[in-house]
């Protein structure tokens, strides 16, 4: 350990040499690390009541100390050096401290180390309308916004202000400007951050989760005023996150919501991920990318969102893909066993014509 620093940072340390992506440290346990996504044990050992005292408050300021002895938690960011950062959440459970904290990455991965598709490029030149990444939880949905977000960084001199919670990666200026701004730190909550976003003359944002009905409101209304909106949501495809957009607006405007959404949608980007046999990868996304064009745009205006797969599977050549067709292509190229795929695709049987040689489209096959 560094002369003079906290006890703690042995541990934070600790993960950025194993480059995993959270530390938990539990009375009466080993620190563990999750790395690669499984929680492993430390050969540290077990870590006793008054230890994690001490070492918990001698990292927290004065306020912090004081929200925790009130409310039994409390979120700050810690510094190992100019380049490490950590976001901590130091809670109470069973009458004893813990502590879980997340490592913010510095290292944006570019498209091809994330296996990403060139349409996104293409996505990402687009200078005004609402841009959604979905899956379900860990599904690298985040880190594919983010590349996306470095992309502009790279090529376009503008102004990217995300509200996130917690921020997952230090995004640092390049051609554009950033502002990133941290639930919980920079700004009190996700209505204050949103309440003042158009204050902030953005020219592209990101919001990190829609959660609701003010987060989707916030979002469509900056994507309707000529900004650039990249946004993350909980859902299985491209028409379920039409549809969970729309369930969060009260029935009375849902309708407007409806052509406003229908208006500004630029892309939907579905993704999971999966297990790699390929040398040097450990997992490897597959996609539903959905594209807005005028079948799009009319599909959605007259609440039709279900047919969205048909449009997809059908405009290959605007650069959308549906999973079938993603998950063949991993097959194909050797980078993920057929039973992993059998496991997410919608249709199995499309699949298994589709690795034949045979593509289904909306009316039968082609």
């Amino acid at each position: 350990m560094h002369p003079n620093e906290p006890a703690l940072n042995k541990f934070f340390r600790a993960a950025i040499k194993t480059q995993a992506s959270d530390l938990h440290l539990k009375v009466g346990q080993p620190p563990k690390l999750r790395i690669r996504g499984e929680l492993k044990d430390t050969t540290g050992e077990a870590i006793t009541a008054e230890e994690m005292k001490q070492m918990v408050f001698e990292i927290l300021s004065p306020d912090h100390k004081k929200s925790f002895l009130e409310s039994g938690t409390v979120d700050f960011a810690h510094e190992i050096g100019a380049e490490d950062r950590f976001r901590i959440n130091v809670f109470r459970q069973r009458n004893v401290i813990s502590l879980a904290a997340r490592r913010v990455n510095t290292e944006i991965p570019p498209f091809e180390k994330l296996h990403l598709p060139k349409v996104l490029e293409k996505i990402c030149n687009n200078t005004q309308g609402m841009v959604l990444a979905v899956g379900p939880t860990g599904c690298g949905k985040t880190t594919t916004i983010i590349s996306m977000m470095d992309y502009i960084n790279r090529n376009r001199s503008c102004h990217i202000v995300t509200i996130e919670d917690p921020i997952e990666y230090l995004l640092k200026d390049k051609k554009a400007i950033i502002s990133q701004r941290e639930i919980g730190i920079d700004v009190e909550d996700f209505d204050q951050a949103l309440k003042y976003l158009m204050r902030q003359d953005p020219d592209v944002v990101y919001i990190a989760e829609i959660r609701d009905y003010k987060g989707v409101t916030a979002a469509m209304r900056a994507a309707e005023t000529g900004h650039l909106v990249f946004a993350t949501m909980h859902s299985a495809s491209a028409s379920h996150a039409v549809q969970r957009l729309l369930d969060l607006f009260p029935q009375n405007e849902r309708e407007l919501a409806r052509q406003t959404l229908s208006l500004t949608i630029r892309a939907i980007i579905s993704q999971i991920l999966l297990p790699s046999i390929k040398e040097g990868v450990d997992r490897i996304p597959a996609f539903e990318i959905l594209i807005s064009n005028p079948s799009v745009r009319k599909l959605i205006s007259e609440g039709r969102e279900t047919d969205l797969p048909n449009v997809i599977r059908n405009s290959r050549e605007d650069g959308m893909l549906d999973f079938t067709d993603s998950l063949t292509e991993l097959i194909m190229n050797g980078s993920i066993e057929p039973r992993e795929a059998y496991k997410y695709v919608p249709n199995v049987e499309e699949l298994k014509m589709a690795l034949k040689g045979i593509r289904a489209d909306s009316t039968g096959i082609l």
